[in-house]
């Protein structure tokens, strides 16, 4: 065996070893019982000798450990809060396996592994380093990066870990999600003025009209994605088939382009709703595309994440379609780039898994930037 695959195999093993530990820790979200103390967080301390931490506990299972060795400019965040497990696994989601070149267990690939491969990073250089644990991710709750944002940090870079196949993304979509509550009037079926007193047909009107404006979105272009993404997903009201429905609530979400004003996508979408119709509509979540800002802002912004990237040596990927907490570092003003082991497309799956090779090389590259080495 030669050196380097020496150094290589050493360095799986220990990414594996502190991933199998993670792993093993119930960070699930729901139902975020997300301790500060006596898991993870102790557990994360202990691996970080000579790093200033500080654990701080933002409510509802909540929680970030920020941890920083000399004075650095570029922070590392990882989320390490899951999805709840599903009935599909076919063995207990918190015990990691290792076969066929895959680690499998649950928050391996989102985003766990990448924290491993923190770990090993910091235990391996002695250069200036931060990293930013968080707990909220899958919660859609965001405390942990606003009150980050919200302090005097000093930090001028983010590289966000999702998983990206251990390429530098630029560009995503934001998300934001919205309650609507249709009122009616109760009454028998049978009566004339169903068709129009009936709060589920006005839930369907909506429906109907915000589809084609999502159509009417097909040719907005930025950065490699196209269009408006957009989702019914729960529609609620009734009684039964022949009571005129009084109310009706509708669940739905869309992610916009960085070019897209999502205020102003907010207003036209609540103006497909027949007037009087709509008793309520509420945001519950927001997130900001990357790069964030209007469309200029946005291009100079993702101009200058190109720019980080090249410096590090990162191959550049594709913009992709999902959301991550790194819009709310480029909004926050930082230079902000996804990067991290893993597909998403096994992200939030039954056994989910993360190819040793993309630990390997994801960890390698953290090494390097913490040591300052030059990019091949």
């Amino acid at each position: 065996m030669a050196a380097t695959d020496h150094v290589a195999t050493d360095m799986l093993d220990e990414i594996l070893k502190h991933l199998e530990a993670l792993v093993s820790f119930d960070t699930r979200n729901p139902p975020r019982e997300i301790l500060p103390s006596g898991g993870i967080f102790d557990y994360l301390q202990a691996q970080l000798p000579g790093f200033a931490c500080t654990v701080t506990d933002h409510g509802d299972g909540a929680v970030s450990l920020l941890a920083v060795r000399g004075r650095p400019t570029r922070v590392f965040n990882v989320h390490l809060d899951t999805v709840p497990s599903s009935e599909a696994w076919s063995t207990d989601p918190l015990t990691l396996r290792v076969a066929d070149g895959r680690a499998i267990g649950l928050g391996a690939c989102d985003i766990k592994g990448a924290a491993a491969g923190l770990i090993v990073a910091a235990q391996r250089t002695t250069g200036d380093a931060a990293f930013l644990f968080t707990t909220d991710e899958e919660a859609n709750d965001a405390r942990c990066i606003a009150a980050f944002l919200a302090s005097d940090h000093g930090f001028r870079e983010a590289i966000v870990a999702e998983p990206t196949q251990c390429e530098a993304v630029l560009a995503h979509r934001g998300i934001s999600s919205v309650l609507l509550k249709f009122r009616g009037a109760a009454g028998h079926a049978s009566g004339a003025n169903a068709m129009h007193s009936n709060a589920l047909h006005h839930a369907m009107r909506w429906g109907a009209k915000a589809l084609d404006l999502v159509e009417g979105e097909s040719h907005r272009r930025f950065g490699g994605l196209t269009g408006l993404r957009f989702n019914i997903g729960k529609v609620e009201g009734g009684i039964k088939a022949n009571v005129i429905a009084p109310s009706a609530e509708v669940r739905f979400g869309f992610r916009p382009l960085p070019s897209h004003d999502i205020d102003e996508l907010h207003a036209r979408f609540g103006t497909c709703a027949a007037a009087g119709s709509l008793e309520r509509y509420q945001e519950t979540f927001r997130g900001p595309p990357l790069p964030a800002g209007d469309v200029a802002a946005a291009e100079e912004r993702r101009l200058a994440a190109r720019d980080l990237a090249d410096g590090l040596g990162l191959p550049i990927g594709n913009a992709v379609d999902f959301w991550t907490e790194a819009s709310l570092f480029s909004a926050g003003g930082l230079d902000a780039i996804v990067y991290g082991p893993g597909d998403i497309a096994q992200a939030h799956t039954a056994d989910e898994w993360v190819a040793l090779d993309q630990l390997e090389r994801y960890a390698a590259s953290i090494v390097r930037m913490l040591d300052g080495t030059p990019p091949q």
